[in-house]
């Protein structure tokens, strides 16, 4: 087994399924609302690991393979753990002319993962964007629903030091 199976098998076993099933009986046993309940319980638990996407296909009566297929086929879903922070690089157009490649490599430096990955104590999840809708502050990164914007590799440092702070310094 790989390491990252390893993490999500044990990550996976961490998983709260009373939040689940409280999305569940909110909504019935109704399939169609499998991508609202979907949504809900991502949002209560920040990613669908594979034993929340079995209760919800259970509790909707609906087979496993609609519940992966669904949470596979659209990119809002997360299968894998996420940050506490989100940090999305814009990569459009005006973006992109304005040094985003670099600004993805600046995070990557300082948070020690790649394009897609979580730091290893869950605060940061790093992830390219095709756009923010932000481009006259190009280049910019999304932090949770803040823009940093005119970004350049020292602001880079910055904007993550004041999400450490806010943490606790971590």
């Amino acid at each position: 087994m790989t390491e990252c199976a390893c993490a999500q098998r044990l990550l996976a076993q961490d998983v709260d399924l009373t939040q689940v099933d409280k999305v569940i009986a909110a909504h019935g046993s109704d399939s169609g609302a499998l991508i609202p309940v979907l949504q809900k319980v991502q949002d209560a638990l920040g990613w669908l690991p594979k034993a929340a996407m079995d209760r919800i296909a259970a509790g909707l009566r609906v087979p496993a393979s609609n519940v992966y297929g669904v949470a596979t086929f659209y990119a809002q879903f997360r299968l894998k753990p996420v940050g506490k922070y989100i940090i999305k690089v814009c990569h459009g157009t005006a973006c992109h002319v304005a040094g985003a490649t670099k600004i993805t490599e600046a995070f990557e430096r300082e948070l020690s993962v790649k394009d897609g990955e979580t730091t290893a104590d869950r605060m940061f999840t790093l992830e390219s964007v095709a756009c923010l809708g932000c481009c006259s502050l190009a280049p910019v990164a999304m932090v949770q629903k803040e823009a940093h914007g005119r970004l350049t590799g020292d602001k880079v440092a910055k904007v993550l030091a004041e999400y450490r702070k806010a943490d606790g310094g971590k």
